[in-house]
């Protein structure tokens, strides 16, 4: 499982975006392994296309990615506290860790440097 942070699918449904073609790279890359994502960035990513009125496009571009949406847990609230306090990222970035260790993930997509020194920290692979 590759887990991808909210940055990465944000360009990837934005053509603008700066960051949209370096986003396709990254996709193609991970192609050939199951994606996921928790609920929370999910949520974050489809914030933008709900203001916009394109939330049944975006939802049917991150479903054709057959991303997986990730619960976190019952005691999810305990563990991104801990995870907050450990590694001091703001909360949706732990709940990304949180995601890729609920799925035993191989590795983390993101665009952020502190997350991505984050996550090789805590054992996964990123790009």
């Amino acid at each position: 499982m590759i887990v991808l942070d909210a940055s990465v699918l944000i360009a990837h449904l934005d053509e603008r975006d700066a960051l949209h073609a370096r986003a396709e790279t990254a996709l193609e890359r991970a192609a050939s392994e199951p994606l996921g994502c928790s609920s929370i960035t999910l949520a974050e990513v489809l914030v933008g296309p709900v203001r916009s009125g394109q939330l049944e496009a975006a939802h049917a571009a991150v479903a054709e990615l057959e991303v997986e949406e990730i619960p976190l847990g019952v005691d999810a609230a305990v563990r991104l506290a801990t995870l907050r306090a450990e590694v001091g990222l703001k909360l949706p970035d732990c709940c990304v860790l949180l995601a890729a260790d609920e799925a035993a993930a191989r590795a983390i997509v993101t665009f952020d440097d502190a997350l991505a020194r984050a996550a090789e920290r805590s054992g996964f692979g990123t790009f």
